[in-house]
């Protein structure tokens, strides 16, 4: 493996157009400080081949499942070389990145374009970059099972084979065998969304040679992709978004994996064994590799507790870095591009080729705390102790204070479900509203962080036999945030690009340029919980409501790193059905909250 060395001396690697340029040391400072792989290698002559990786699974249709696993590899290398793979169901039908980029392929069937920059940075400083095709899709058979087993085994058995464990083809259906005879069987994962999560699925597994993850924006459990503790989201289903990744043959073939999907995701909410399958949070502890996490704290589309309760559950061993943005479901690459570059060229340098630059030492924990203004810690959560909020009755109904001080003994609240949004809650914080409660700080006299996952538990009566419940904490105060809602969900593309990496023909290194999309605000939600309060017991059933009857039920307010301000105030929201995210789970329904049972549980660091 061709990597230079860099001395103290002068020791800059500048990161422009074509990547990092290595100034020479000083003879006066022969001894090397830092390490780093530098481009040696010409992309345009890479090797550029497809092996058809045999997962040992068996599709409905009785085929042996064969997943395509896209390979371009230094050709000059003269030793074996690490591998950086992305599994994508995406790659032939919404493509990948803020580009939307798609495969392609010269008339011989090679790989011609790779979506993302992955191989134009890194196959010319002596990396090979594999990109799979998740079962079901693009150019591999056997059937989409959002997030399954076909799935996770898909990108597995090419870790398996990389590592000489599993046989690859030339053809998806030939006999003729290819090798993987010049890898080193190191193995990091990365990839946003459905990507990513499937390496958190790989992870969980506990591989050999999988030595790195980098799930961004990636889902942990898909019933929280779904769900939010009984309490099902308006944004589709598990058999609905098969077909928009799947190939032809998986949806002539694979109807009975979409009846599995349907009837293993019931409208009552309930964590089923299809659910529990798509969890790999209880499987956290078979992870090897190193995880490197990265989630817009705005994400709604991954919603942040994915992330929280996937970091809780590693093992201690497990090194491990995180970035948190103020952005939506974004790629770090299109918010803090060299940055980016920068620490993951470090991470895989480090955990692939075995560099010693120290990357395990660096901060473990980046928060964007405003718009571009990070925060390195030590460690996250900061916090491991929840500082337990109670709910002040006011004056007016539904509206008190939110403080250490249990309320007085019978203290209640109501709320009328009229499947109103959290966005309508939260305004007018100091009128009364039939459609939600809220409880506010005084202006705090000095900053406040929530650092972690916060519960809420709700004691409360149902006027029917089924019922939703909300709760959102809400930062109250004039600020300046990234638009996470809006077009670009915090970022805007400009009409330049810049170059990261050695274009070829038919792939360019360059992508378009981006730029921070704030707004103004008066008061922003930092995190939201759902529940569906029929499951008061538990998951794994809905129980039937007696009306009038009290119900406690304990509940996520999702994960979240968010300082609020002096001045501002802190604030939880309860409602029943927030028509922005949840179904309804009646008309008209009575909540009767009783206060003295109620108590909010938040990560803080200062005082309220």
């Amino acid at each position: 493996m061709a990597i230079r060395r860099s001395l103290l001396t002068m020791a800059v690697a500048v990161t422009a157009g074509i990547g990092a340029i290595t100034v020479p040391a000083s003879a006066a400072q022969p001894e090397p400080l830092a390490v780093r792989s530098d481009p040696v290698y010409s992309y345009a002559n890479a090797v550029r081949e497809t092996a058809y990786v045999d997962t040992g699974l068996t599709a409905p249709n009785g085929a042996k499942v064969r997943v395509a696993a896209d390979i371009i590899r230094p050709r000059e290398a003269t030793g074996r070389v690490p591998v950086i793979m992305d599994a994508s169901p995406y790659y032939t039908t919404l493509g990948r990145g803020n580009e939307s980029q798609k495969k392609t392929y010269d008339a011989a069937g090679k790989p011609v374009q790779f979506p993302l920059w992955y191989d134009n940075y890194f196959v010319p400083r002596g990396y090979a970059v594999v990109l799979v095709d998740l079962s079901g899709t693009a150019r591999s058979n056997g059937c989409v099972d959002v997030g399954g087993r076909s799935e996770v085994t898909s990108a597995k058995a090419v870790i398996d084979w990389l590592n000489g464990r599993a046989t690859g083809y030339t053809t998806a259906t030939g006999t003729t065998t290819i090798s993987s005879s010049w890898s080193t069987g190191a193995v990091g994962m990365i990839g946003k969304s459905w990507d990513g999560t499937i390496a958190n699925g790989v992870a969980a597994t506990g591989v050999a040679g999988l030595k790195t993850i980098v799930p961004i924006g990636a889902i942990s459990s898909w019933y929280d992709y779904y769900r939010a503790s009984g309490a099902t989201y308006t944004s589709g289903s598990p058999a609905g978004l098969a077909p928009v990744v799947e190939n032809s043959q998986g949806a002539s073939n694979c109807g009975s994996v979409k009846t599995t999907l349907t009837n293993g995701s019931p409208s009552s909410g309930d964590y089923t064994a299809m659910y529990r399958e798509r969890d790999y949070v209880p499987n956290a502890a078979n992870v090897k590799a190193s995880v490197f996490v990265v989630h817009g704290l705005g994400d709604l589309n991954v919603k942040s507790v994915n992330f929280g309760q996937w970091w809780n559950a590693l093992p201690a061993g497990v090194e491990r870095k995180i970035w948190l943005s103020q952005t939506g479901h974004v790629d770090p690459f299109d918010y803090r591009r060299q940055v980016w570059v920068d620490t993951l060229h470090k991470w895989f340098d480090h955990y692939l080729l075995g560099v010693d630059n120290g990357v395990q030492n660096d901060p473990a924990s980046t928060v964007e705390q405003k718009p571009d203004v990070w925060k390195d810690d030590r460690a996250w959560p900061l916090t491991t102790t929840p500082t337990t909020l109670r709910l002040q009755p006011g004056t007016s109904a539904g509206v008190g204070t939110l403080g250490t001080t249990a309320p007085p003994a019978g203290s209640t609240a109501t709320v009328t479900d009229n499947r109103s949004s959290e966005y309508d809650w939260i305004t007018n914080p100091t009128n009364a509203s039939s459609a939600r409660a809220i409880y506010r700080t005084g202006a705090l006299a000095s900053d406040v962080r929530i650092s972690g996952t916060s519960t809420i538990t709700v004691t409360t009566t149902s006027s029917q036999s089924a019922a939703r419940l909300t709760a959102v904490l809400v930062d109250y105060g004039t600020a300046t945030i990234r638009n996470y809602r809006g077009t670009g969900e915090g970022i805007r593309n400009l009409s330049t690009r810049s170059c990261w990496g050695e274009s070829g023909t038919g792939d360019s290194a360059c992508y378009l340029d981006t730029e921070t999309n704030t707004t103004s605000v008066s008061q922003n939600i930092i995190a939201r919980g759902w529940a569906d309060l029929g499951h008061y017991a538990g998951l794994e059933s809905r129980r039937t409501l007696s009306a009038n009857t009290p119900y406690t039920i304990t509940f996520n307010i999702a994960t979240t790193d968010q300082v609020i301000p002096a001045g501002h105030r802190l604030a939880v929201v309860i409602g029943s059905t927030d028509s922005s995210y949840i179904s309804s789970a009646g008309t008209s329904t009575r909540l009767g909250i009783d206060l003295s049972k109620t108590t909010l549980r938040v990560p803080l660091i200062g005082s309220i």
